[in-house]
C-alpha cells in the first residue's frame, strides 16, 4: 500500500479548503522583540510579529535571560531525565513554591507544557475518581478535550460560558458522584472571559470540583499576575488552577496548583508527569525569575493594556471588524479561509507584518480571522503601520467594513 498517496490526498484537500498550515520561518532576535528575522526564498528580512503569545515580551527580559544563563553555568543544560529517576532538581522545587504562592495554593506541580499539564491532570482525575463526571465548557482547549477523552470518564459538554446550562447539567447528575467543572478564564481565539464567580457558585452548590485553565491569563491579570481568578478575588475557591510558563512568562512549561493532597495525587498517578523528562533547571530558574518580576511590576501589564486599547481604537476608526472582548486578544474577523490566508500572505510579503491566519478546526467554519496580540513592546508606529496595511488591504480585497 502506498501510504504517501493516502497522506497527500488528505493534505491536498486541506490546501483546497484553505485550511493547510504554512509555517513561516522566523528567528527571534534577543532585544528586538516584536521584530524577528524572516528566512524566505528571497533572503532574510525583519518583520514585526503580531501574533506571539509572549504577551509581555518577557522572553527577552534581561532578568529572565540572565537567570537562565546563570543556571546553565551552574547546573548544565538538561534535567538528566524524569524527576522520579534523576531526582527533583532544587530549581524545580523553588519554581513550584513560587507558583503555589502566585495562586495562593498549598502546592504546585510542574509539567513540560501547558498542553501536557491539562492532558495529564484531567485524564488522571477522570480515570482515578470512581464514577467521575467531567463537565466541560464547549469552548475548552484541545488539551483539555484530549485529557477528558483519555480519562474515559463520563463527559458532559455545557454551552460556552452559560452558567444556567451548567447548572441544569449538574442538577441532572447523581448527588453522590464526583463532578469536575472544567473551564478556562480567557479563551484564546475569541478573547472572551468566563464568568468565574458565577461558575464557582454553581459548582459549589452541587459539590463539584472546579478546574480552571488560566494559560492565557497568568502574568496578565491580577495585581501580581495570578490571572483573572486573582483579579476577581476568587482563586481561593477554585480547586485546581492550571497555567503555562510559555506565554506571558516567556519561557516554556506548564503547571497545576491546588491543595497538597491534590498535587501529590497527580504527581503519583499521572503518566504524563511520571514518565517524561523534566524541564531543564535553567528553564525553571528563568520562569521563577519572570514570575517574581511580574508579581512586583505592573509596568508590563499597563503598557500592554495601553497598546491593546490603541489598536482597538484605530481599528474602529477604519471600520475594520474586530471581535469585542475585555481581554488582550484582538481577533479581526474575515469569515473566509482563503481570504484569511491571502491577507496573511499580503501582510507578510508587502508590509513586513507577520500574523498567522486562524482557520478551521481551530475556529468554526465561517469565523476565520487574524488574531492580533499587542504587547507593551509594540510601538505606536508599529500599530499605525499595521492599521494602514489593513486599511489598504481591506479596500483591495473588497472586504466588508464594520457597521458604526
Amino acid at each position: 500500500m502506498d501510504f504517501d498517496t493516502l497522506f497527500n490526498a488528505q493534505l491536498d484537500q486541506l490546501k483546497a479548503d484553505g485550511n493547510y498550515r504554512y509555517f513561516a520561518e522566523l528567528e527571534r532576535q534577543c532585544g528586538k522583540f516584536p521584530k524577528a528575522a524572516n528566512h524566505a526564498e528571497d533572503g532574510v528580512r525583519d518583520v514585526t510579529v503580531w501574533c506571539s503569545n509572549d504577551y509581555l515580551g518577557m522572553g527577552q527580559h534581561p532578568k529572565v535571560i540572565a537567570a537562565m544563563c546563570e543556571a546553565v553555568e551552574r547546573t548544565g543544560t538538561g534535567a538528566g531525565g524524569t524527576r522520579n529517576i534523576s531526582g527533583t532538581n532544587h530549581d524545580h522545587l523553588l519554581l513550584e513554591h513560587e507558583l503555589a504562592d502566585l495562586h495562593g495554593k498549598e502546592s504546585a506541580l510542574l509539567f513540560t507544557s501547558g498542553y501536557v499539564s491539562n492532558w495529564a491532570a484531567l485524564s488522571t482525575l477522570g480515570s482515578r475518581l470512581d464514577g467521575c463526571v467531567i463537565l466541560s465548557d464547549a469552548g475548552n482547549h484541545a488539551s483539555m478535550i484530549e485529557g477528558i477523552r483519555h480519562s474515559r470518564a463520563q463527559k458532559v459538554i455545557w454551552k460556552h460560558n452559560d452558567v444556567a446550562d451548567l447548572e441544569e447539567n449538574l442538577a441532572a447528575l447523581p448527588a453522590n458522584c464526583p463532578k469536575i467543572v472544567a473551564f478556562e478564564s480567557v479563551y484564546s481565539m475569541d478573547g472572551d472571559v468566563a464568568p468565574i464567580r458565577e461558575i464557582v457558585d454553581v459548582a459549589e452548590k452541587y459539590g463539584a470540583m472546579t478546574y480552571l485553565d488560566e494559560v492565557h491569563a497568568v502574568g496578565m491579570y491580577g495585581s501580581r499576575g495570578g490571572g483573572v481568578s486573582e483579579r476577581d478575588k476568587i482563586a481561593d475557591r477554585i480547586t485546581l488552577i492550571e497555567g503555562t510558563l510559555g506565554k506571558a512568562f516567556g519561557v516554556v512549561g506548564g503547571y497545576i496548583t491546588g491543595s497538597a493532597a491534590l498535587c501529590d495525587f497527580i504527581r503519583s498517578f499521572a503518566s504524563g508527569f511520571i514518565f517524561t523528562t523534566a524541564l531543564p533547571p535553567a528553564v525553571a530558574a528563568a520562569a521563577r525569575t519572570s514570575i517574581a518580576h511580574l508579581k512586583a511590576s505592573n509596568a508590563e501589564r499597563e503598557g500592554q493594556r495601553r497598546q491593546v486599547a490603541r489598536l482597538r481604537q484605530a481599528l474602529d476608526r477604519e471600520g475594520i471588524p474586530h471581535m469585542q472582548n475585555e481581554s488582550h486578544i484582538v481577533p479581526v474577523m474575515i469569515g473566509d479561509p482563503v481570504k484569511t490566508r491571502m491577507l496573511s500572505d499580503y501582510l507578510m510579503r508587502e508590509w513586513d507584518i507577520y500574523v498567522q491566519p486562524i482557520n478551521y478546526p481551530t475556529v468554526p467554519k465561517g469565523t476565520e480571522r487574524l488574531r492580533f496580540t499587542p504587547s507593551p513592546l509594540h510601538t505606536d508606529d508599529d500599530i499605525d503601520h499595521l492599521v494602514k496595511a489593513l486599511r489598504v488591504l481591506w479596500k483591495q480585497c473588497a472586504l466588508a467594513h464594520a457597521v458604526a
